[in-house]
């Protein structure tokens, strides 16, 4: 670390030019390359996939995405009124020569009867396309709308729903420019300084810049969803400012001490620096661990975010320090630079006076009561959190004024909410497909609770020695209800193997509404392996840098009440609706399926981060004095600030997030800044340092039959283990008030 710090230092110019090169070569090459961004993802051996594969071999044009072109009369004229048919049947004529559209259904034929709701008001035409939702470009989707719309008029409302429409009328995700302003208000406020101020700033959006442009390149060849350079810029925003501020606070603190510039700089990426490489090490493993859960899907995203953080983590390291060099002393607040000129040159360490050390003392005198308060209080934020459900939510939740609710709204009022998302019963059989069980099969569906409307089996033409029919079962309740996940898993379990037994016919149960059922039980029943791979993961790893296996233990644990305290917030606004109005929740309905695992891994890394930071103070403190109840106190006193500081500014990066109008980076945004809220300031402020004054010296133990592990630290000073007769640590402390 003193190489690379040093080098950096004395070729910042070359620095600083190879990171610009690498930004705008990026940048150019994905706009010259272009992006493949996509939501597809695979299931194998669910029966949602089983279906869709049957159709796209059997008929490929009937196997696409499926939209639905919803028209209402607003003067009570039915939709039936020869003018008004005219006018749809002009636009499906249109909407029928637009690329990919293979199948256009409208109501006014004897098939269609069942698209007219029952006060004549309300009717649906179904699109269907050739290839799935999110393989229609985006400039192929807003034809697709735009053309819709054409039969627009003074008494008739048109409006669109499904995936090609969600495409055309995507919202934007905002936040970022109020992000990037809301941490640069802190690091001024913190550190009283522009040039300080400035520096994190433009090393986090260096890095990140090139890390999309890599990302959007990658995205030719790995799959990643649509929101993924969103959710990097969202994470790797708030770590890198993060990571740029720790060593920048201890840069300062050095020049304070009176270091020259150069033995400053490095002496910062030395001590600093080694608690950052290992802090997003760290989160780059707890993203990757998403690897283990098996699912397409997810590993461009891992892929994405660990690119994101891992150029930030580079970049602190890297170009940092190089412009840190290029300013030298004006990283100082004038009244530093005042005081040092007056008083000379002052080693900043814990201290006695300001909040901090005051606050440290009150956990060393009596630790158990901030204990028990912390825990009582992370127990009740994350009480909701047993109440979890795992879903996708529909296009009810979009913003009012977008076509895709316009459309929700449309349908469910007209027929009910579970012509939102129709189930499709998709049925194999070799030879020519018993036409009489298809029929009682329908006919039991229609019977079954929750079943709204029943369409006739559609038998397709014989393919590979098999012949395929189709049934369109349209439930009660939304995509998005629990209900509707009974009546899935009702009919695979019990209606249809009841019908089509012995009688040669296969059965599956598709659909999008079927595949996102699938798709969260699938990740449910992976969870468990994949936290318990980060977090043995994480344990290990912080075994051999604190030679303890308490302080890991202890890590763990807390890291985990953190989370259930994040995921307690999110039930509470977006699945029971509490502040819906202040956080702009449209609908209550599930969280995402996808989300608990990138949360988790996104904010377990992120709780490491203040953990190392923390412990590593602590730590020092221990070697020096042997006192644990001393070096708890000292430790806490030293970083409290700093790791607040840095909290502070993810939050208000996480939280300018929860103003896009897209739910998912909304969850994700009140998720995170809501647990790293309550990990730093009520877990790593208030009951780990308690936990670790009642435990005494058992935090520091470690079993001689493990001394084989390699010895690994984060402070370049520190001997192999953290034992009273040390010698003296250098200190880690806050940044200088202002």
């Amino acid at each position: 670390m003193k190489s690379l710090a040093t080098w950096c230092v004395r070729h910042r110019r070359v620095v600083v030019l190879l990171w610009i090169a690498a930004l705008v070569g990026m940048t150019l090459l994905s706009r010259t390359v272009g992006t493949a961004y996509s939501n597809s993802f695979s299931l194998p051996h669910t029966e949602s996939t089983q279906a869709l594969d049957l159709l796209q071999a059997a008929a490929p044009r009937q196997a696409g995405d499926q939209e639905r072109i919803v028209i209402h009369t607003t003067d009570g004229t039915p939709v039936t009124d020869p003018a008004v048919q005219a006018t749809v049947e002009a636009m499906m004529a249109k909407v029928e020569q637009l690329p990919h559209v293979s199948v256009v259904e409208g109501p006014y034929t004897p098939v269609g009867a069942h698209q007219i709701s029952a006060d004549k008001q309300t009717a649906f035409i179904n699109v269907t396309f050739d290839v799935q939702g999110q393989n229609v470009t985006a400039a192929h989707a807003k034809t697709f709308v735009n053309t819709a719309l054409t039969a627009q008029g003074l008494h008739l409302q048109v409006a669109v729903s499904g995936q090609v429409a969600e495409e055309a009328d995507r919202q934007s995700f905002g936040g970022t420019g109020l992000g990037i302003l809301l941490a640069a208000l802190v690091l001024l406020l913190v550190f009283g300084s522009l040039f300080a101020m400035a520096l994190p700033i433009l090393s986090a959006l260096a890095s990140l810049g090139t890390a999309i442009g890599l990302i959007g390149v990658l995205s030719n060849s790995l799959k990643m969803p649509q929101f993924s350079a969103t959710l990097v810029l969202l994470i790797g925003l708030g770590v890198g400012v993060d990571y740029a501020l720790f060593i920048v606070t201890r840069h300062r603190q050095g020049l304070i001490a009176g270091n020259d510039v150069e033995s400053s700089i490095v002496n910062a990426v030395n001590t600093s620096g080694r608690a950052v490489l290992f802090a997003g090490i760290i989160v780059c493993i707890a993203l990757l661990g998403m690897f283990a859960l098996g699912v397409s899907f997810l590993y461009g995203l891992a892929v994405a975010a660990s690119i994101g953080v891992a150029f930030t983590m580079i970049a602190a390291l890297t170009l940092l320090p190089a412009l840190l060099s290029f300013i030298g002393p004006r990283v100082l607040s004038r009244k530093q630079k005042k005081n040092l000129a007056v008083n000379g040159p002052r080693v900043v360490g814990a201290g006695s006076k300001g909040f901090w050390p005051k606050w440290a003392d009150i956990i060393q005198s009596g630790p158990i009561a901030p204990a028990i308060i912390g825990l009582v209080i992370i127990g009740i934020v994350a009480m909701p959190f047993f109440s979890l459900r795992l879903g996708n939510s529909d296009q009810g939740n979009d913003p009012t004024g977008t076509t895709t609710r316009q459309a929700y709204d449309l349908l469910s009022a007209g027929f009910g909410p579970g012509f939102n998302g129709p189930l499709q019963l998709v049925a194999a059989q070799s030879g020519s497909i018993d036409t009489a069980t298809l029929d009682k099969l329908a006919a039991e569906v229609r019977t079954q609770p929750n079943v709204a409307t029943v369409v006739p089996p559609v038998v397709l033409a014989p393919h590979d020695g098999q012949q395929v029919a189709l049934i369109n079962v349209y439930p009660d309740s939304s995509p998005q209800s629990s209900a509707t996940t009974d009546l899935i898993n009702h009919l695979r379990s019990a209606t249809i193997p009841a019908v089509v037994a012995g009688t040669g016919v296969t059965v599956y149960v598709g659909g999008t509404t079927a595949i996102f059922a699938d798709f969260a039980k699938v990740l449910s029943s992976k969870l468990p392996l994949f936290i318990g791979l980060v977090v043995c993961l994480s344990f290990i790893l912080l075994a051999i840098v604190f030679r303890s296996l308490v302080i890991p233990l202890t890590a763990a644990v807390m890291n985990l009440l953190s989370i259930a305290a994040a995921f307690g917030i999110l039930v509470a606004v977006f699945q029971w609706g509490w502040a819906g109005s202040v956080f702009q929740v449209n609908q209550t309905g599930p969280i995402e399926a996808f989300l608990p695992v990138m949360l988790f891994a996104i904010l377990f890394g992120l709780s490491m981060d203040y953990e190392v930071f923390l412990i590593t103070r602590i730590q020092e403190e221990y070697a020096k004095t042997g006192d644990n109840r001393t070096a708890v106190r000292n430790g806490l006193a030293a970083t409290g600030k700093t790791i607040t500081a840095a909290a502070l500014i993810m939050i208000l990066v996480f939280g300018a997030f929860i103003l896009g109008g897209v739910r998912v980076i909304k969850e994700f945004g009140l998720g995170l800044a809501g647990g790293i809220a309550m990990d730093a300031v009520v877990i790593r402020m208030a009951v780990v340092p308690a936990v670790m004054i009642l435990l005494g010296k058992s935090n520091w133990w470690f079993p001689k039959w493990l001394e084989w592990l390699p010895h690994v630290t984060v402070d370049p000073d520190a001997p192999t283990g953290a034992t009273p007769d040390l010698p003296p640590a250098p200190t880690e402390s806050e940044p200088v008030s202002v």
